[in-house]
């Protein structure tokens, strides 16, 4: 994996991908890069003036490619129904999903559409409910992916069972690193429980590394100058997102990736470099936790599959 890069992504010629966040950051890029190997990419975007945007950068390096921008508010139930209602409708096999989008807000609590605390209730349990709704769509596909964006952050981060929503004790930069954590956590779960069911759909994680994306200024922008000079500060010790991307490019695309594999920089603390497997941390990888928090998205999203 040490020399892989995005020119290594092997044809995606009559492949149909979906990339949620795909208007800006590692999913624009994400979309790009597939569309430029042959993919026809649907950007599942929350607002589609920058989802028309974003398909205008796309052209510029990838004229002819298969492009369709799609409405999807994670922080909505409904919203996620009736946008994998219309794409089944209208791709009834679907090879790749990639999980992309995520919100960082780090100020006051908020909730979803559904009253499910922001982070949670959109990184977490809005794509839950996307990945199965979709899920015999990607059954059809001859060798379908799903691949689940992680960070950092999940690695210290522990799930609070008793208080998913963090409703008693909020900090929004927990409320985020847990909301990774149920990335990771799904990822694998979802793994364990294709194999169980002898499904060819496989379930990669990967995480970006420190990768400087559009993220980083919208988290802080709630606390004004401080949160500014914080946010530049942070933004000079990430790598660019044509590096960071590569973990989640390379899930979705490498020959040979196997169900339940995790990938990201191979440098120190994982925070850039070239891709490398990577282990999720013990709380991830615990087995009775992606039992307990399948179950309690089932029930939270009404969403039951696998």
């Amino acid at each position: 994996m040490k020399d892989w890069n995005a020119g290594r992504i092997p044809g995606q010629d009559g492949r149909v991908a979906v990339v949620t966040g795909a208007n800006s950051g590692l999913g624009l890029s994400t979309a790009t890069e597939l569309a430029r190997h042959g993919a026809r990419v649907v950007l599942a975007v929350r607002d589609l003036d920058a989802g028309a945007r974003a398909v205008a950068e796309i052209r510029t390096s990838a004229p002819r490619a298969e492009l369709e921008v799609r409405r999807l508010d994670l922080a909505s139930l409904d919203s996620v129904k009736e946008f994998a209602g219309d794409l089944v409708a209208d791709h009834p096999v679907v090879d790749l999903l990639v999980n992309n989008a995520g919100v960082v807000l780090l100020g006051q609590r908020r909730t979803t559409t559904d009253g499910f605390e922001l982070h949670f209730g959109t990184n977490v349990l809005g794509h839950f409910a996307l990945t199965g709704l979709v899920l015999d769509a990607l059954e059809r596909a001859e060798a379908a992916r799903v691949v689940s964006l992680s960070s950092l952050s999940h690695q210290n981060a522990v799930l609070d069972f008793g208080d998913l929503m963090s409703e008693r004790d909020f900090d929004a930069s927990r409320a985020y690193g847990r909301s990774k954590l149920g990335n990771t956590v799904f990822g694998l779960e979802l793994d364990r429980r294709l194999r169980t069911w002898e499904s060819s759909v496989i379930s990669a994680i990967a995480h970006p590394g420190l990768t400087g994306t559009n993220l980083t200024p919208r988290a802080w922008e709630d606390r004004g100058l401080l949160g500014r000079v914080i946010a530049r500060t942070y933004l000079l010790q990430t790598q660019p997102v044509e590096r960071g991307v590569l973990p989640q490019l390379y899930a979705a695309t490498a020959p040979g990736v196997r169900s339940g594999q995790f990938f990201g920089p191979s440098g120190r603390g994982e925070k850039r470099g070239h891709v490398a497997e990577v282990r999720p941390s013990a709380e991830a990888a615990n087995p009775a936790v992606g039992t307990r928090l399948w179950a309690a998205a089932q029930d939270l999203t009404g969403v039951t599959y696998l």
